[in-house]
């Protein structure tokens, strides 16, 4: 359904003619949008200033009623935090990354060191790979059978 005005034959314009259409002479009233505006201006003003009241307010109450804490640590300085320090952190001197790579290294030559633990009681570290040679040629001891619970 349009709203142009229909054009017949002979130059005359009119509206359409339809039993199902209606037009209103006006659609908005401007006043009623322009009154709630208005109060919902008032409203925002308003909230704004009661919040700032409440926030001077709980400002002041805080300056009053704040006391500084003691520095907990006296003579040293702000900078640096206490220790244990983590690792990457301002003040580690050491790479973490180096000291992952030295630990790897470390447990590496552990794993491949031939020596004697306890030379008395015949206690000695073997690599691991000929530890494992060893299990595949003996064998694992047997695991003892559990003992029966009497009911």
């Amino acid at each position: 359904m349009s709203t142009d005005p229909n054009k017949s034959g002979h130059g005359e314009m009119h509206a359409p003619l339809h039993e199902d259409v209606a037009f209103e002479a006006q659609d908005v009233k401007g006043s009623p949008i322009v009154k709630f505006l208005t109060i919902l201006g008032i409203a925002v003003v308003l909230s704004y200033v009661l919040t700032l009241g409440i926030y001077k307010g709980l400002t002041k109450y805080w300056k009053s009623s704040y006391t500084q804490m003691a520095p907990s640590r006296e003579g040293m300085p702000a900078t640096m935090p206490p220790e244990p320090m983590l690792q990457g952190m301002p003040g580690h001197l050491t790479d973490p990354q180096q000291d992952w790579r030295n630990m790897l290294k470390a447990d590496t030559e552990a794993n491949n060191e031939l020596k004697w633990v306890d030379e008395k009681a015949g206690v000695a570290r073997i690599p691991v790979k000929d530890a494992m040679e060893l299990i595949v040629e003996k064998g694992l001891p047997p695991v003892p059978a559990m003992p029966v619970e009497k009911k």
